[in-house]
């Protein structure tokens, strides 16, 4: 028993040795120590000894015991530190390198359009404002002279959340709440988004606008004329034709539509414009009375326009975009190239 301990504390010490890593090591640990190891079968053996044979080889076995776990603690710290350096070397990281440099974005062609647009008005004095995109029904239609019976409801399909609020229609709204808050004079630019229940080439259920509009005294339609052909010029370039249309809208009186020289063909006609060489771009005309009723201003005091945008449309005829929708299917390629 003596000589089968000796050669066993031999063979157990030699192998933690020669483990190579920390589940070799392991594996040596169970092959001794575990419940079917070679030490505990010759633990086993010892109720076949004689009495007094029993206490000599306890005492080897005690000591054979407290050897392998002293040398086994000490190779494993000797194998965490080898992992610990090979991890290092295998993994560290050259400084002298050059770094990589992060992936920039860019603007949105919208949000370029939109700055452009804001830039311009705000040389000639026109401050931003902004408004809720859940509005009341008071300041997306009635203060706006859209009363509930009113048929002009019928021109924008409108998102209900309840019977008094709505995803806005149109930026029109902060109109309302920035006279409500302002005294004439007063010229504000108001981008933001909207939303109406249309979807195709050229509509987008969600979408941007620019209003804007001008109050003091003595303002006329000429004003309006002026101040928007010179937008329109700096915008798209000067010598461009510009022509003013009768319409229609219940917060202006009188009311027209803008058409701009076709940008694509220089008004000889295209595909793009109907070949008609013009293309319309924006509405305005005079603040109605009935609107300056509904924020407390004297109409025959002051007088004031307005007018509203599409960002998207806007967009489309800068960038040559044929559909409205690449603006919101987020590829990349296409962003890119802005």
């Amino acid at each position: 028993m003596k000589e089968q301990i000796e050669q066993l504390q031999e063979k157990a010490l030699s192998d933690l040795q020669l483990a190579a890593d920390l589940k070799a090591l392991q594996d040596v640990r169970v092959q001794v120590l575990g419940k079917k190891g070679a030490l505990t079968e010759v633990m086993k053996g010892m109720r076949d000894l004689a009495p007094e044979e029993r206490p000599v080889v306890g005492s080897l076995v005690n000591t054979l015991k407290d050897q392998f776990e002293t040398r086994f603690a000490e190779r494993q710290a000797e194998l965490q530190q080898q992992a610990i350096a090979g991890k290092l070397a295998s993994e560290k990281i050259d400084v002298t390198l050059p770094g990589r440099r992060a992936v920039l974005g860019s603007k949105h062609p919208v949000t370029l359009v939109s700055e452009e647009i804001v830039d311009i008005f705000s040389r000639l004095g026109f401050m931003v404002e902004e408004g809720p995109e859940i509005e009341q029904d008071f300041y997306n239609f009635e203060a706006l002279n859209i009363p509930k019976d009113h048929p002009a409801r019928d021109m924008q399909d409108t998102f209900y959340i309840t019977d008094d609020l709505v995803l806005r229609t149109h930026t029109s709204p902060v109109q309302i709440r920035a006279m409500l808050k302002h005294k004439p004079p007063l010229r504000v630019i108001a981008p933001g988004t909207v939303y109406r229940r249309d979807s195709d080439l050229t509509h987008s259920p969600m979408f941007h606008q620019i209003e804007g509009f001008l109050v003091d005294e003595k303002v006329t339609f000429g004003d309006l004329k002026g101040i928007l052909t010179h937008f329109l010029r700096e915008y798209f370039g000067e010598g461009l034709g510009v022509r003013f249309r009768p319409s229609f809208f219940p917060f202006t009186e009188p009311s027209a539509e803008v058409d701009i020289e076709c940008v694509i063909c220089g008004g000889e006609g295209c595909r793009v414009c109907s070949r008609t060489g013009w293309l319309e771009i924006l509405g305005c005309g005079m603040i109605d009375p009935e609107v300056f009723g509904s924020v407390d201003y004297d109409s025959d005091k002051y007088s004031g326009f307005a007018f509203g945008m599409g960002l998207e449309r806007i967009a489309m005829l800068k960038y040559g975009v044929g559909d409205l929708r690449l603006f919101f299917e987020n590829d990349l390629r296409f962003l890119k190239q802005f």
